[in-house]
């Protein structure tokens, strides 16, 4: 029996439709996955569904347990919003509120809702978050969300949408950013509301995530479903042009080999600790000119610790870091300032980045009056696959791909030999991700480039890099060529078919 029907579903904002005409449903114990890519409607969707649209929101049928959802007041939405359908949000750290501790965020829907006597509360709270894979509930419950790694908070976020015991769960992107063994035990977690008869909605653009839990899927694009059906059916034969594109940019496949120069970028038995705790344990690694090495671990294992230190903009506490053979670590900033332009960093988010106040012609042209690159702006741009007319936008008018494209465009203007690339497409949709790393390979070909490359997506590694290093605790638990590396104690799940 269909738990949540919808039927011709349309949001409006100001008189465009984010969402035009959508129908599905979802029943006990089941999983729909939502698919499609930046801008498709897929989130505008999910928020209709508990009343946070924003947007004028009409439907022939938005039925839920039997109860019209059709122009409820907020005060009504209130009653059902935790109690009977929660929200998991994206973003833990900004949807869980910094003044509060995890166990009152857990709290609060059983405080609102009365659906636990209140002397039993804190014991609940500790359930809630045990069953939610939290190490030590009863000492998180008293932390702030910023003490929480990003894979502790979306747990918490996870037990504060379950805390009531709603029939539905409809999660937006929830393992987005997540290293692959945490994104696992959310997935896992999502997986056992399923099998003890909630309805789940998952929102991602993620076909991986999608294969591991799904039972169907609904595609949409432009605010429209294109393709909906069985979940293998539609990862094996889709009958969607977009669906096949959605598939064929998911990474496939292993890098080719390429040849290498001298050794440009070395670590020798680096270590770091930070507030008595050791991040980085005795970690050596080699980079060679025009190869491509590949950095992974899960969340807390030093690799974004152990790039700053590569980069020079963190001292090591043991070790030494070579750049072009000679000393890189352990100088002051007036010896190492001429030297900067050798590597450069891509970040996760170019828009925080860059200042939102420049241009993308003042950003290129700031970095070329450092170098002796003999191109212009837009001659940058166009070896990134942009146009000069970009050159008069500033960063907020830029999608998110042309941001990372820009990014990459200001590094190659300071003539670097390495780039250090961290997580640079884990916020990007599929076809705009595959862009970028196909953009990479080819900089790193014509230019020798050698790069640094860090991810959490062990598909994204296998296809960019010729050699890994894999950390845990900060220290290194496999090497070598990435065609012989099976990704130590973590695995990424394959969509079905592929």
């Amino acid at each position: 029996m269909s738990l949540l029907t919808v039927e011709g579903l349309t949001v409006e904002f100001g008189g465009a439709r984010a969402v035009r005409g959508v129908s599905f449903g979802v029943g006990k114990g089941e999983c729909l996955a939502i698919v499609g890519e930046s801008g498709s409607g897929k989130s505008v969707t999910a928020r209709s569904l508990v009343g946070l649209s924003g947007g004028r929101v009409t439907a022939e049928k938005l039925q839920f347990g039997g109860e019209d959802l059709r122009g409820l007041p907020e005060r009504a939405w209130r009653r059902i919003r935790g109690r009977r359908i929660g929200f998991v949000l994206q973003d833990a750290l900004q949807a869980l509120d910094p003044l509060r501790t995890v166990g009152r965020e857990v709290a609060e829907p059983l405080v609102v809702h009365r659906t636990v006597p209140r002397r039993r509360i804190p014991d609940r709270v500790r359930r809630l978050l045990e069953d939610a894979g939290i190490p030590d509930p009863e000492h998180r419950a008293g932390q702030y969300p910023h003490q929480l790694s990003g894979g502790l908070r979306q747990r918490a976020l996870i037990a504060s949408a379950l805390a009531a015991e709603p029939e539905l769960v409809v999660a937006d992107e929830p393992t987005t950013a997540l290293d692959v063994g945490t994104a696992a035990q959310v997935l896992d977690l999502l997986a056992g509301l399923r099998d003890r008869g909630t309805g789940v909605i998952l929102i991602s653009h993620d076909l991986s995530v999608v294969a591991r839990l799904a039972d169907r899927i609904a595609v949409m694009k432009d605010g429209a479903l294109v393709e909906q059906g069985p979940a293998e059916q539609v990862l094996t034969a889709p009958r969607a042009p977009y669906t096949r594109m959605l598939l064929d940019a998911v990474p496939s496949g292993y890098a080719e080999p390429v040849e290498v120069g001298e050794p440009v970028l070395e670590a020798r038995s680096v270590s770091k600790r930070y507030d008595g705790r050791t991040v980085v344990d005795g970690v050596s690694f080699q980079l060679r000119a025009g190869e491509s090495l590949g950095l992974v671990g899960g969340s807390g294992s030093g690799k974004t610790t152990l790039a700053r230190i590569a980069l020079g903009l963190v001292e090591p506490d043991a070790g030494t870091v070579l750049l072009d053979g000679e000393p890189w670590s352990g100088l002051p900033e007036r010896r190492r300032r001429p030297r900067r332009a050798r590597i450069q960093p891509v970040p996760q988010d170019p828009y925080g980045a860059f200042d939102p106040r420049y241009t993308v012609g003042r950003l290129l042209d700031e970095a070329l009056r450092l170098s002796d690159e003999t191109a212009t702006a837009g001659e940058l741009l166009r070896q990134v696959g942009l146009t000069g007319e970009l050159l008069d936008r500033r960063p907020r008018d830029l999608s998110g791909g042309q941001r990372q494209r820009v990014a990459i465009a200001r590094a190659l203007a300071l003539r670097p030999a390495v780039l250090v690339c961290d997580e640079p497409t884990s916020a990007l949709d599929v076809s705009v991700q595959a862009g970028i790393l196909a953009l990479l390979d080819r900089l790193q070909r014509e230019r020798g480039l050698a790069l640094l490359f860090i991810s959490h997506d062990l598909a994204v590694v296998r296809k960019v890099t010729q050699r890994v290093v894999e950390l845990a605790d900060g220290k290194v638990v496999a090497a070598g060529p990435t065609r012989d590396w099976r990704g130590g104690r973590e695995t990424v799940p394959e969509p079905h078919g592929t």
